[in-house]
C-alpha cells in the first residue's frame, strides 16, 4: 500500500533527487507546502510572503519502504538544528519540515523525532505539522537534477543508493 509523506529540507532539487533515487519511492513531485497564497508562484514563495515551505511530495511503498527508514534518510540528508535555512540556501522556504495528512503519519513522525532528539543537546527544529495544502511547483523545477545533472545541490546524492 502507498502511503505520502511530504519533506521539506532546503532547495527540493536535492530532495527530490535523492529521494528520487530510494528504493521504495513510487514517485516524487515538487511543490510548495503550507502558503498563505494559493498558487504561489516559485519567485512569490522566495519573497517570503506566502509562509510557504520548498517541499517534495514523496509516495512510498510502506511494505517496502517504512516511515522509519524514509525519517533516517531524510535526518541523514539536512541539518535538523538549522533554522531557516539548508547549505547555501536561506531564507524561511529553505526550513526544513515533515507534513502529512495523516495523523497516524504525524504521530510516528513526532515520536522518531523525540527519540532523536534524546541523543543531541542542540534543540531539532524541523517542524513536523498537518499539511494545509501542496501545490506543485513550476514544470522546470520538477525532476530538475535529472533534467540538469549538474545543478547546484547541497545534498550527497550518492546516499540514496546505500542501505540504511
Amino acid at each position: 500500500m502507498c502511503e505520502v509523506i511530504y519533506l521539506a529540507g532546503g532547495c527540493f532539487w536535492g530532495v527530490e533527487g535523492y529521494f528520487g533515487r530510494v528504493e521504495g519511492v513510487v514517485e516524487t513531485q515538487v511543490g510548495y507546502a503550507n502558503s498563505k497564497v494559493e498558487n504561489p508562484s516559485y519567485e512569490l514563495v522566495c519573497s517570503g510572503v506566502t509562509g510557504a515551505v520548498e517541499a517534495v511530495k514523496v509516495v512510498y511503498e510502506n511494505k517496502e519502504l517504512p516511515l522509519k527508514e524514509i525519517l533516517l534518510r531524510f535526518f541523514d540528508i539536512i541539518n535538523p538544528f538549522a533554522l531557516n535555512y539548508q547549505g547555501n540556501d536561506y531564507g524561511t522556504q529553505y526550513r526544513s519540515g515533515i507534513y502529512a495528512k495523516d495523523s497516524v503519519i504525524l504521530e510516528e513522525v513526532r515520536g522518531f523525532v523525540a527519540n532523536l532528539q534524546k541523543g543531541f543537546s542542540q534543540h531539532i527544529v524541523t517542524e513536523i505539522l498537518e499539511l494545509q495544502n501542496f501545490y506543485p511547483a513550476e514544470a522546470y523545477h520538477q525532476k530538475y537534477l535529472v533534467k540538469n545533472p549538474k545543478g547546484y545541490c547541497h545534498i550527497d546524492l550518492s546516499k540514496a543508493l546505500r542501505r540504511i
